[in-house]
């Protein structure tokens, strides 16, 4: 086992690891210059400096909203540092749903790359605040958004009305954090958002003990040390990152590789020229990985272990390209990122079939679907106790049918606990589409096509495609006497939702089925769609 951190929030994490190995490099970014610890802890504590200047501070939140770059992760320990609350915003949002991250999360601040890649974040920015293109820092504010005050841009691109990250680094000398500003354990690190069965996402808090807690747990069973390099290609704004894979490596000391812009070849590059030994994985990149030519798969020989998740199928990709290591794994966003997890010593029979046993401080019961009992034998639903989100922010109906009185969170997923206590993952019990790893709330999407004023009706479904889990697909019924296409209607989507959001098929009905009592006959729904499919 290694040794256990004593630092009980992220910043003292960081600050801990100064003190131990202050040259020993914990990020490294696909371009620009690796970050020791002792970097992060200076640059954590001049940006939370500046930011406390600016009014950052115990009971306000600050959006951040950027790719994989080194600088998201300075930002996000020195806000948590100001004892202000992090919400990670995704770089794939569009204006209306951004409009609705600044609404719900009431930030003060917004620290915002101007871009991903090719794609301008502040063209999406520049549709929701357009009165920041005709301001200056000093006078600016958000009528729209009360409570948003400031907008800082890391890049240098940035609209007269915003700051300049680069000059929260540069700071001033007087600038320092007020005495007696420090976190607490219980305080909410950061805010995640998730899709789920409402029609917004979720706003899910995660404690800063929760996270070094589970995070440590999940270190360990992938056998992390200080001399490892984890690769993430995943975004740091899902709990996979920020609360999985940062802290998991975070906590054993070892160095976080940030892919910025993901492709195949960019990954292999990456992952042999900093001589990565884990990989956080999904079965989309494990399906890339094995197209590789030799060449480039050759590359990736250096991956020791690392986590997925998916089918047997997909989880032996990750034995036949050389990491033998490889942990199956259990979770959602509410429960820290993962609560069960594989030992990478675990026989690799047990693996592929299953998702380990519950991790350190995590219990998991099954329980019957129809009577809420709990049962010894067989399938059921999967309940989690232990290191989990304390409910979501603004929704008590949600919460009373998601988490039981005693503190158990109900994942609507089923399972079966094997007899040495491994954990089972059979398949979801609600509509949830998962669709290369991430969630995608139907009602979400359906409560988006039904604006529009040609649709009189819409149903989303998953449907099982071999290299994503799961397609999205629509069936649309449109407004009597109007005529859809439904590539428009795609196009439609493609400019307001986020991509991974968008139906990769609508199919124009002229009616939706439904049941002899109104409600719509998701059955019939698959059916038709699954027949449209082949």
């Amino acid at each position: 086992m290694s040794r256990r951190p004593w630092a009980r929030t992220l910043p003292d994490l960081i600050r801990e690891w100064t003190s131990l190995t202050p040259d020993a490099i914990a990020v490294i970014p696909s371009e620009g210059v690796p970050l020791s610890y002792s970097d992060l802890d200076r640059m954590m504590s001049k940006i939370a400096a500046a930011l406390a200047h600016r009014g950052i501070g115990p009971g306000t939140t600050v959006g951040l909203l950027a790719p994989n770059i080194a600088e998201w992760i300075p930002t996000a320990l020195a806000v948590q540092a100001t004892c202000a609350r992090l919400a990670a915003f995704n770089t794939f949002v569009k204006p209306l749903e951004l409009t609705y991250l600044l609404e719900h999360s009431q930030c003060t601040a917004l620290i915002i790359a101007d871009r991903v890649g090719k794609h301008s974040l502040l063209g999406t920015l520049k549709d929701v605040l357009p009165e920041l293109w005709d301001a200056d820092p000093t006078s600016w504010h958000s009528t729209r958004f009360p409570h948003l005050r400031t907008v800082v841009v890391i890049g240098p691109d940035r609209p007269p009305g915003a700051e300049s990250w680069s000059d929260l680094l540069a700071g001033q000398s007087d600038d320092q954090l007020p005495t007696g500003n420090h976190p607490s354990a219980v305080d909410d690190a950061v805010v995640v958002y998730t899709s789920g069965s409402t029609a917004r996402p979720k706003a899910v808090p995660l404690a800063h003990y929760g996270m070094i807690e589970n995070g440590f747990a999940i270190g360990e069973r992938m056998g992390l040390t200080p001399k490892d390099r984890v690769w993430l290609g995943s975004p740091l704004f899902w709990s996979y990152g920020v609360a999985n894979a940062m802290v998991a490596t975070f906590t054993h000391g070892a160095a976080l590789v940030l892919q910025a812009e993901y492709s195949p070849v960019a990954a292999a590059e990456l992952i042999a020229r900093e001589r990565c030994t884990a990989a956080y994985l999904l079965p989309t990149l494990l399906h890339d990985w094995t197209s590789l030519p030799p060449e480039q798969k050759a590359k990736l020989s250096s991956l020791q272990t690392g986590l997925t998740i998916g089918r047997p199928d997909e989880v032996a990709l990750a034995l036949d390209l050389g990491i033998g290591g490889i942990c199956n794994v259990y979770g959602a966003t509410e429960v820290y990122g993962n609560c069960c997890v594989t030992p990478r010593d675990m026989p690799i029979e047990s693996r592929l079939t299953c998702q380990g046993p519950p991790l350190e401080g995590v219990a998991i019961r099954i329980t019957d679907p129809t009577t809420g009992g709990q049962v010894s034998e067989g399938e059921g639903l999967i309940e989690v106790r232990g290191y989990t989100t304390r409910g979501y922010l603004g929704e008590p109906e949600l919460n009373a049918k998601t988490f039981t009185a005693d503190g158990w969170y109900k994942t609507g997923d089923l399972g079966v606990l094997l007899a040495d206590g491994s954990l089972q993952f059979v398949a979801r019990a609600t509509d949830m589409i998962k669709t290369s790893g991430i969630n995608v709330s139907p009602a979400e999407v359906e409560e988006f096509i039904n604006s529009h004023e040609d649709v009189a009706a819409c149903v989303v479904v998953g449907v099982g495609d071999v290299q994503r889990g799961e397609i999205v697909v629509a069936i649309v019924q449109p407004v009597s006497g109007r005529q859809l296409d439904s590539q428009e209607l795609i196009s439609h989507c493609k400019k307001n939702i986020a991509a991974y959001k968008v139906p990769t098929k609508i199919l124009v009905v002229e009616q939706i089925p439904t049941t002899a009592t109104g409600k719509i006959a998701r059955m019939e729904v698959r059916r038709l769609v699954e027949e449209a499919s082949r």
